[in-house]
């Protein structure tokens, strides 16, 4: 029997019934701290290895969270969503595991490891034109078509749920207290989810979002209280084109403290770091918090950070370093 389908902000007890109930489908991934990276910034960072993740991203908790929650006549004809890669991957799992197809909407210039991988869990990939209305527009045909139920990457209270269990994990296995909690941004899913996990589990917390100056909308759309939206999306940070949206802003609005936004060479170099220093991948959009720790060194200097590294689905053979 699937558990209620979330109509409204999640509450305390949505975010622990969602921790419950995807249990069968994520893992509980580590949380690892560097010596070298600690050194250099001056700061006591702990980092939620969500790169060790079904699928190698967070996005498979949002996912398993909303999938989970369906009834059977509201799975049988499959999932649909769009994507560029990660939330792709989640729902062509998920759907996999409930032994129902998945139809994934993916841009055109979609990394290619994830176009694969996205297929590698039995989805039919449709491709469209790279921009949010041609993607909508395709996904709108593809339910129309299929008459799949539709998981949307962040815009879904059930997906919002699911994400803020990754914050859960890491407060629960990291130190008695952060003084910071980071989060890239994009559509907001991963920010709203963190925001309301340090709001309900955990007292005199900052939450931070960081995304690229090429995709700034959240921070612009947080500063203006109005949505905004992005002219060019020319950034290394694949999962970070997407602008906010309804939902996900309204809680950042609310709950998160300030957006940082980082250089595309400071990306570059954040995700070197770990690599070279911690020995794990993580893909450009995990690295964008940490890019934001180098840039910024005097908010976090003595403080205890969390920080969540969102996935690990980078071609390597296009490495930016």
């Amino acid at each position: 029997m699937s558990a209620k389908l979330l109509t409204s902000v999640p509450t305390i007890e949505d975010i622990r019934a969602s921790h419950r109930l995807i249990q069968p489908l994520v893992h509980r991934t580590p949380v690892m701290t560097s010596e070298a990276i600690n050194k250099m910034t001056g700061a006591d960072i702990y980092f939620k290895c969500e790169n060790f993740q079904k699928i190698g991203a967070f996005k498979m908790r949002g996912a398993a969270n909303a999938a989970s929650r369906l009834s059977e006549e509201q799975l049988a004809k499959g999932l649909a969503t769009h994507s560029s890669g990660n939330h792709a991957q989640a729902v062509a799992r998920a759907a996999q595991v409930k032994g129902v197809p998945a139809y994934i909407v993916m841009p055109e210039n979609a990394p290619a490891v994830k176009v694969a991988a996205t297929r590698g869990y039995g989805a039919e990939v449709i491709f469209c034109e790279s921009t949010p209305e041609g993607r909508q527009a395709k996904l709108e045909e593809v339910v129309a078509e299929k008459g799949a139920y539709f998981i949307h990457p962040f815009d879904d209270y059930n997906v919002i749920a699911g994400q803020a269990t990754t914050a859960l994990e890491l407060l629960q296995d990291g130190p008695d207290h952060f003084h910071i909690l980071m989060a890239p941004v994009g559509g907001g899913g991963l920010a709203s989810g963190t925001a309301l996990t340090a709001h309900y589990f955990a007292k005199d917390i900052t939450v931070l979002a960081a995304e690229p100056f090429e995709v700034d909308d959240a921070y612009r759309s947080f500063h203006s209280g109005t949505i905004q939206r992005n002219e060019t999306t020319n950034t290394i940070a694949d999962g970070l084109r997407t602008p906010l949206s309804e939902k996900t802003f309204g809680i950042i609005r609310e709950h998160v403290t300030d957006i940082l936004r980082v250089d595309e060479e400071a990306i570059i170099h954040a995700m070197r770091q770990v690599w070279e220093r911690m020995k794990i991948i993580i893909e450009p959009s995990c690295a964008v918090p940490l890019a934001a720790v180098f840039s910024y060194p005097e908010q976090f200097k003595g403080k205890t950070v969390g920080i969540i590294l969102t996935g690990g689905n980078v071609d390597v053979g296009k490495l930016p370093f």
